[in-house]
């Protein structure tokens, strides 16, 4: 099935993944300043946005829906750009295919596998009785429980849609996601490697990328830098805008 996506700008394509509970509109800011320099596409991928829904929800369907992507849209030697889990669906399909990507940029994620850390937020999201929901504030109300940050409750309810009838339903498949959230942690196979340059952006106020990961990042990636930008925490694009730019456009060019 073809997945929903956004594209702009011309040039060299450049193809940006987002993260868990995320979707291309999250990256409209970025891809806009990108887009004077490059071609955007900014695909939802499966059970996210706009997309479709799956039973299956792991790496291997959402890379295979990325290669697909790619052949649709008859896409030559892209640069690749997730974050979290785009950042581990941008490395696993950089391993498995090197011959069609020619760069790769991963933010705020090693290749390791993560204890699973969602179930607040999954339980937060549970916790909205989305049909008999009367509205966003009353959703924000409900996920304040589990969630104290309001941007990042502002970020999960961007989740929400509003029926013909007036009702709500969720974009995201959150039943699915919740079935599948431990592959989502899952690692890297340490056995395969990327010989083409990587570039890696975190946070220095996120716990994603440690110093521990540094080994496993050279050994799968060994051409690669690591690139930690200040005050910065896991949406680093967002929160350092100008300077997450900054850095990715050098990298591009270079």
């Amino acid at each position: 099935m073809e997945l929903f996506y956004r594209h702009m700008g011309k040039g060299k394509p450049l193809i940006i993944l987002h993260g868990l509970f995320g979707s291309s509109d999250n990256w409209m800011t970025i891809a806009r300043a990108l887009s004077e320099k490059y071609q955007l596409f900014i695909p939802d991928q499966r059970n996210h946005g706009q997309s479709f829904h799956s039973e299956e929800f792991n790496y291997q369907v959402i890379v295979a829906d990325l290669m697909n992507f790619i052949k649709m849209h008859n896409i030559v030697n892209p640069y690749i750009m997730g974050h979290s889990m785009g950042g581990k669906v941008g490395m696993q399909f950089a391993v498995r295919y090197p011959d069609f990507l020619d760069k790769l940029v991963v933010v705020d994620i090693a290749p390791k596998t993560y204890e699973v850390h969602h179930d607040i937020i999954l339980e937060g999201l549970q916790s909205i009785t989305i049909d008999t929901l009367k509205s966003r504030s009353e959703a924000d109300q409900a996920l304040a429980a589990y969630v104290p940050q309001v941007w990042i409750r502002n970020f999960l309810l961007k989740n929400l849609a509003r029926n013909p009838e007036g009702t709500f339903r969720w974009k995201i498949n959150l039943k699915v996601i919740m079935e599948n959230i431990e592959g989502i942690v899952e690692g890297l196979d340490a056995n395969f490697t990327f010989y083409k340059p990587v570039l890696f952006i975190d946070g220095e106020k996120s716990t994603y990328i440690k110093k521990d990961d540094l080994p496993l990042i050279d050994r799968i990636f060994p051409d690669n830098r690591v690139v930690t930008i200040k005050d910065a925490g896991h949406w680093v694009h967002a929160e350092k805008a100008e300077e997450f730019l900054d850095i990715v456009n050098r990298f591009l060019i270079e």
